[in-house]
């Protein structure tokens, strides 16, 4: 892939997320299950008859939601990567289906930061680079408040300084 300055080769970022996206991504996992496990098993205590029908998935919807929480955050953890250069942003996701992206400066349009009420309790926030590509904006997830800031503001000056593509 060509810009207007050189050459953008796919390579393995060397940034992760921050720590404290494990935690994050932990709570996410615990709501996701715990909402309809709660709801099984307030129903089983109401309704004696269907009382094992309806406490069994809630306790292996319970197990599994923990399980889930407890390893794939950490594994999540160990594959994320992103990397912001002068030529483009490179962010790598995905634990089976591997995504690398490559989103060449002259190619951005926006550059969004975004902190939902999960992200704001974990202080961290998700920086969203919207490009030109049918396939969507690149998200890198998972980076502290400060960081997402200040990559934000450093993406806003190098897209500045950056002529478009023509292509």
């Amino acid at each position: 892939m060509t810009t207007g300055e050189g050459t953008v080769r796919l390579r393995p970022p060397r940034n992760r997320p921050d720590r404290g996206a494990v935690g994050w991504w932990r709570a996410q996992w615990l709501l996701l299950t715990a909402a309809p496990a709660a709801v099984l098993g307030i129903l089983g205590a109401f309704i004696a008859p269907a009382r094992f029908w309806l406490w069994t998935p809630a306790a292996v919807l319970a197990v599994l939601g923990l399980s889930c929480a407890v390893l794939f955050p950490l594994w999540w953890f160990r594959t994320h990567r992103w990397e912001v250069t002068d030529e483009a942003v490179y962010v790598r996701t995905g634990v089976l289906l591997r995504e690398w992206r490559i989103a060449p400066m002259s190619r951005i349009q926006t550059v969004d930061t975004v902190r939902g009420p999960l992200e704001q309790l974990f202080g961290l926030a998700t920086v969203t680079v919207t490009t030109a590509s049918a396939k969507g904006a690149v998200r890198i997830e998972g980076l502290a408040h400060d960081t997402a800031a200040d990559l934000a503001e450093r993406l806003t000056r190098i897209t500045q300084d950056t002529p478009g593509d023509a292509t």
